[in-house]
């Protein structure tokens, strides 16, 4: 069940090395007012995968990929 959790995360390390972290992080304080950590955007990317994981479960095609 992890293996789409794992696949956003390398993304989103893969991603901060173009510094995409700084653009989301900044989009969040200009958008709701809220400041934000490094912690919370890879908590998205970790929630996108769970998401993920749910829709390839639900769908029954969660066992093709393992």
């Amino acid at each position: 069940m992890k293996m789409t959790i794992v696949s956003f995360l390398l993304i989103a390390w893969i991603l901060s090395w173009f510094k995409f972290e700084q653009l989301f992080i900044q989009a969040i304080k200009e958008l709701f007012k809220k400041e934000v950590s490094k912690a919370t955007y890879y908590f998205v990317f970790f929630c996108i995968g769970v998401v993920g994981d749910i829709t390839l479960l639900l769908n029954g095609t969660f066992y093709d990929y393992l």
